[in-house]
């Protein structure tokens, strides 16, 4: 007899991939029963939400997904003309501040390529890297920084990753302390605007964008200080070794080097603020000024990079559109069989109050970031969370960025976090070992996350100060 193991089996067990195909198999057939069910009783919410779930284990894109349980519930259930439903996408999309976002994502890979990172990790380091864990604490300057220009979690951690992990290995530093620190830091990226998600949130549920954009400011100084205090713990509690002190002269230095960079978010928040341009013309500003600074002053930015550049920013937004059009379409859905109405008459019957609301708000999110990107899940929860918020009474900029901060901490836990993939792409380092490297640092997200929560006026107290000002 035959004793010799299957050794595809034997392999998939190893690797773990046999239970995580049992687990897949198990969803799709739940979520094929659910779609049964929902014909069988003519529930076209249900049928909704569990076609969508069908597709995404089947390993479709959000995006298709979202499209395809979308028109199926509307060919299936509803009497809408298919055809209308272009009218109804083009008039959803055609959005001014929605132009905000090609625009952003184009300034934010400008200045990746066009050598800010490198002037803003030399400015971080001149002031603050002769400390305990200096240069992670410059590090995660450098992203708030950073953030503050690219508006984006994966080029913040790769443009300061690629600069920042290498310089830490060679003064002595664990890599694992370099890629913890850095990977959740560039989550600031969507935290600190300009932010693409904020830019969603807002055009999803009506808000002000520049209210928004302010109302980011201070929970992100908030977790880029906690995040810099948990570098700083980590590194005294293990002695790691300690940078030179830069003289007044090289701080100066790098000072004047940096001080383009540091001139976009200025220029962006205080245009804004000061009522100079709208969000949406705020970021072709910041795409004029990258090409200046990246061109002429800079110089790091050729003539020969910007069709690459094009080319990626161009598939970005095409990417995050079509979610965004998608989503349009599921919302159309929604408030056709006005769930959020639903949902809030049951919320109220139930007496529920805002802090156990919160509580299940942040669940639900932590939950969907493990599957989704932001986008996604903004365009898709938001429609149905808002109205319950707005009926308990819960300030709608407060709320967006709770809804945020948890896409923050979505970016930094698998199996979706892109952001541990960006650093294990860069790093060469196991996935399961840069998420295990984020651990201190993700604690410290989830305290901010409680803090935020709780106390709303972290982040309503400078757009109602500033705002105040004006009237």
């Amino acid at each position: 007899m035959n004793t010799t193991p299957n050794t595809a089996v034997e392999s998939m067990m190893r690797s773990g991939t046999m239970p995580k195909k049992i687990t897949s198999i198990f969803f799709i057939l739940l979520a094929l029963v659910g779609v049964i069910y929902s014909f069988m009783i003519n529930s076209a919410a249900l049928a909704v939400f569990t076609l969508l779930f069908l597709f995404l284990f089947l390993g479709l894109p959000i995006a298709i997904s979202l499209g395809f349980a979308s028109f199926a519930v509307i060919y299936f259930f509803t009497t809408d003309p298919l055809p209308d439903l272009a009218g109804k996408v083009f008039s959803g999309i055609n959005n001014f501040p929605l132009m905000a976002i090609p625009f952003f994502v184009l300034a934010g890979n400008i200045f990746t390529t066009g050598g800010v990172a490198k002037r803003l990790i030399n400015l971080a380091n001149a002031f603050i890297g002769h400390l305990p864990g200096g240069i992670s604490i410059a590090a995660i300057l450098a992203c708030a920084l950073f953030a503050a220009i690219s508006g984006s979690s994966p080029a913040t951690v790769v443009a300061i990753g690629s600069i920042m992990i290498p310089a830490m290995v060679k003064m002595g530093f664990p890599r694992e302390y370099g890629v913890g620190s850095i990977a959740t830091a560039g989550s600031l990226g969507i935290l600190i605007p300009p932010s693409v998600p904020m830019i969603v949130y807002c055009v999803t549920v009506e808000q002000s964008v520049g209210k928004m954009f302010l109302a980011g400011i201070v929970p992100g100084l908030l977790l880029a200080s906690m995040l810099a205090f948990v570098s700083f713990i980590v590194a005294k509690k293990n002695q790691y070794p300690l940078s030179p002190k830069a003289t007044f002269s090289e701080r100066m230095k790098a000072l004047r080097e940096s001080i383009w960079s540091l001139s976009l978010p200025v220029i962006v928040i205080g245009g804004i603020y000061s009522g100079l341009f709208t969000p949406t013309e705020s970021a072709a500003v910041a795409v004029f000024i990258g090409l200046a600074v990246g061109l002429f002053i800079h110089k790091d930015l050729k003539l020969h990079d910007l069709p690459r550049i094009l080319v990626e920013s161009t598939k970005t937004t095409a990417m995050l559109f079509f979610i965004i059009t998608m989503a349009m379409v599921f919302a159309h859905i929604l408030t056709l069989e006005r769930i959020p109405h639903e949902l809030v008459a049951m919320i109220e019957d139930m007496n529920m109050g805002k802090i156990a609301f919160l509580l299940i708000v942040n669940l639900i999110l932590f939950i969907a970031g493990q599957f989704m990107e932001p986008t996604a899940i903004i365009t898709i929860l938001a429609p149905i969370l808002f109205p319950v918020a707005m009926a308990l009474g819960i300030d709608p900029i407060h709320f967006g960025i709770i809804m945020i901060v948890n896409m923050e901490i979505g970016m930094i836990t698998p199996p979706v976090g892109l952001n541990l993939y960006v650093a294990s792409g860069i790093t060469k380092m196991p996935l399961i070992d840069v998420t295990k490297s984020t651990g201190p640092w993700l604690l410290a997200v989830v305290i901010a996350l409680g803090l935020i929560t709780f106390v709303p006026q972290i982040s309503i107290w400078l757009p109602e100060f500033l705002y105040s000002l004006q009237r």
